[in-house]
């Protein structure tokens, strides 16, 4: 079961990878939901995730995340606590914000700066899902768990496979590329047309009508030669005549 998990994960990384510029070391974004469910699972985040992506993470956090955990503080103690270790990402706010309200403003409308959203807030995942280039992460089963790129995620992304490396890149990536061989002056070579040349193929032997065998009546027919009869030849008069001619 790890390692299915381990591969789909970096299947999902590979996809956020090729279609949206997605690269280590990767930038996790985590509120205190996250960090609370952590802290009462037991779970050392700055260890588990970097295994779990399997490559270099910063784990990262806003002013305005830290000051609605103060707010709970006494039921989330040990929460604050884990959010306190993470470098902080400056928000720009100078009036805290709601956690999920600061998150959304950082991710702004197409997530230019690739971040990894960690949380356990189902409210705020909804709001995400419908956003393109969004990777989600959360607990399940006491382990870190990387959701499945949503639809819009896909649907943006307009997957091509180029027929030469044979590797997926995205619509904008393509256009990127043709404009650039057009800036180079280089032209993909047009391949010639295929001729389509008939064969001319054998009967099928199935099909074929068998020859008939001449029939042996008909032919004895034909040369006037009757069954049990022998054809006498006429002897002509004038034959005769000349043989009498010559005896004499």
């Amino acid at each position: 079961m790890k390692i299915a998990r381990y591969k789909k994960a970096q299947k999902y990384l590979k996809f956020y990878y090729n279609n949206y510029g997605f690269h280590q070391p990767y930038q996790v974004l985590i509120d205190g939901t996250f960090c609370f469910a952590a802290f009462k699972e037991h779970i050392n985040i700055k260890d588990q995730i970097p295994k779990y992506l399997n490559g270099k993470v910063k784990l990262l956090t806003t002013r305005c995340i830290i000051k609605e955990t103060e707010k709970v503080a006494k039921k989330a103690q040990g929460a604050l606590t884990i959010l306190k270790q993470f470098g902080l990402h400056e928000c720009d706010h100078k009036e805290p914000l709601a956690g999920s309200d600061c998150i959304m403003s950082m991710i702004g409308k197409c997530n230019d700066k690739h971040y990894i959203l960690a949380t356990q807030d189902r409210d705020l995942q909804d709001k995400l899902q419908r956003k393109a280039g969004v990777p989600l992460l959360y607990l399940h089963n006491k382990s870190p768990t990387l959701q499945k790129p949503s639809k819009a995620s896909y649907s943006k992304a307009g997957q091509v496979l180029t027929a030469d490396a044979h590797i997926f890149i995205s619509e904008t990536q393509n256009e990127i590329l043709k404009n650039m061989k057009k800036a180079l002056g280089v032209e993909e070579p047009k391949l010639p047309e295929k001729k389509i040349i008939k064969k001319p193929h054998n009967p099928n032997p199935l099909s074929c009508k068998k020859k008939k065998k001449p029939d042996a009546n008909k032919m004895k027919k034909d040369s006037g030669v009757k069954e049990g009869k022998v054809r006498k030849r006429k002897k002509n008069k004038q034959n005769k005549i000349r043989i009498g001619v010559q005896n004499k």
